[in-house]
């Protein structure tokens, strides 16, 4: 990845803020029990060690821990303390979108015809239109492109229209930052894009730089899918075997022009690298012009973005998504920032007939949050992601979600969805395949991950050695060691090592082993915010 600009946040234990000695001591409660089961369990003194570890120090958490099936609290500090969630935000979203859409919906994406057929060719515009899907390839675009050549039109003599009118023309997320415009997680949204490969992270290319053959030659540059939407201004050179290698890739400010700098080694490996196209309508317009193409149908008139479909335009081809209980796995699992925005404005536009947008989805989250028992007026929510710093919840907020969602009909693949720990590839185990392996939690606890720059969080279930399913948040800010992953792990762990009358606190990782090979288990960043392998 480019620059690792996602990292995650700690809490210290023993911090005292004069503002804080006026906050009642219910909210404070640093490991305070529920009650008397909650005493013998050992969990709070437990816990509270691990929360004592010097990676908090000047840090904030609110974590709580509580029985799934009961609703016990078990454990809580700080349970009402708003924090940044960052990534736990995709549990709202997801829960709230296999509620209002259903989990048998479909986003189309479909090809109209204007004006009237003289034979092979079609007197008027075509138009491609999209209704937010954030994995369609180009080879559906392919197949849309075979679909009209089938219809025996050869010839367009108007215009190609890209209609993404279903959503709004706001791209980007409330604060999201300027240094991310080219990263991957932080794509343009549009109701009309494309993704390059099956991880769906649409609105980005495939950038792949293959050093050359001797030093001095230019390095090899291709793009996956293969387009002129993109214009690559190469300035890396390659240099003799055992040199540096520095190559980067950036995509300059509002252009789809990518600047691949720096050096490359002969025989050194290639990189590669998933960058975001500035207006994603005009990359899915692009992609399917060429497919049409490449079937034998022209058009004649340019493209033209941003323009609805006319009432009585005639379908000529038509694809549609898989089904969203289906793509909850790749959104979920390798946590989809776009994803997570494309179900946010679908949601707007179901719940108002306007073309979706962030205000509109957001308030359709909050009337789900509401009828599962969350307060939305206890956070803040922006964007579907929390890839915004403006995003903030608490830990107990997060319980009662976890809690209520059990008894969804679609719970089985709302939950099926979460990542497990050290579970295998990406398919399963998602951001959490390389954490908390050799450990009881491992295939046991079901979890979402969250990773800002300060923030870092884990929520979700686990089955503890008695054989309780317990939920449990943690939420960690402002922490300014380099991670915090193996802190949440070591709660995690505790919890499915517990009994109901006892609980040993397992020992956080130290930053030291994770960088000697520890797979990720302490990394800078988890998983989502590295590509190309993430981890």
């Amino acid at each position: 990845m480019r620059r690792p600009v996602r990292r995650v946040n700690h809490r210290m234990r023993h911090w005292i803020w004069p503002a804080v000695l006026a906050v009642t001591a219910a909210t404070l409660s640093v490991g305070s029990p529920a009650g008397a089961d909650a005493d013998r369990s050992g969990l709070p003194e437990a816990i509270d060690t691990v929360l004592g570890d010097p990676r908090l120090e000047g840090a904030v958490a609110s974590v709580v821990v509580a029985d799934a099936a009961t609703g016990d609290v078990l454990y809580r500090h700080r349970p009402s303390g708003r924090l940044m969630p960052a990534s736990n935000t995709k549990l709202l979203t997801s829960a709230a979108a296999m509620e209002l859409l259903g989990p048998d919906h479909r986003f189309t994406t479909d090809v109209l015809a204007a004006g009237q057929r003289q034979g092979r060719v079609l007197r008027g515009d075509l138009y491609l239109r999209g209704t937010g899907d954030p994995t369609t390839l180009a080879g559906d675009y392919d197949r849309l492109a075979a679909q009209v050549a089938a219809s025996g039109i050869r010839r367009v003599s108007g215009r190609l229209i890209a209609d993404d009118t279903r959503f709004d023309a706001r791209r980007v997320g409330d604060t999201w930052s300027a240094d991310d415009e080219s990263a991957y997680y932080a794509a343009q949204i549009s109701a009309l894009s494309l993704a390059p490969d099956t991880d769906y992270d649409t609105g980005t290319v495939i950038v792949e730089v293959a050093p050359g053959a001797r030093a001095g030659d230019r390095p090899r540059v291709t793009l996956t899918p293969r387009t002129d939407y993109v214009d690559v201004d190469l300035r890396a050179r390659t240099v003799a075997g055992g040199g540096a290698d520095t190559l980067a890739v950036e995509r300059r400010h509002g252009t789809n022009t990518l600047t691949v700098s720096g050096t490359v080694p002969v025989g050194g490996a290639t990189t590669k690298e998933w960058v975001t196209v500035w207006e994603p309508t005009g990359y899915a317009a692009a992609v399917f012009r060429d497919a049409l193409a490449a079937h034998g149908v022209r058009v004649s008139g340019p493209t033209r973005t941003g323009t609805a479909t006319p009432e009585g335009a005639r379908r000529l081809a038509s694809h549609a998504s898989m089904k969203l209980k289906d793509l909850l796995v790749p959104f979920m699992k390798l946590s989809n920032n776009m994803h997570a925005e494309s179900l946010t404005k679908a949601m707007g536009y179901e719940a108002t007939g306007r073309p979706g947008n962030w205000g509109d989805g957001i308030t359709a989250i909050g009337g789900y949050l509401k009828t599962a028992g969350v307060d939305p007026g206890r956070l803040r929510q922006v964007d579907g992601s929390g890839l915004s710093r403006k995003d903030n919840a608490p830990a107990d907020q997060y319980i009662a979600l976890l809690r209520a969602v059990r008894g969804e009909p679609w719970f089985a693949d709302w939950y099926a969805s979460l990542p497990v720990a050290c579970g295998p590839g990406k398919s399963v185990g998602g951001t959490l395949r390389s954490r908390m392996c050799g450990t009881p939690a491992a295939l046991n606890a079901r979890a979402k991950t969250g990773t800002l720059t300060g923030a870092s969080a884990l929520s979700g279930y686990v089955t503890d050695k008695g054989g309780r399913e317990l939920v449990f948040s943690v939420i960690l800010n402002n922490h300014l060691a380099p991670s915090v992953k193996a802190l949440e792990d070591a709660i995690v762990v505790t919890l499915a090592s517990s009994t109901e009358d006892k609980a040993v606190p397992v020992t956080p990782r130290s930053s030291r082993a994770a960088k000697n090979g520890d797979h990720g288990q302490d990394a800078d960043v988890e998983c989502s915010w590295r590509k190309p392998a993430r981890c």
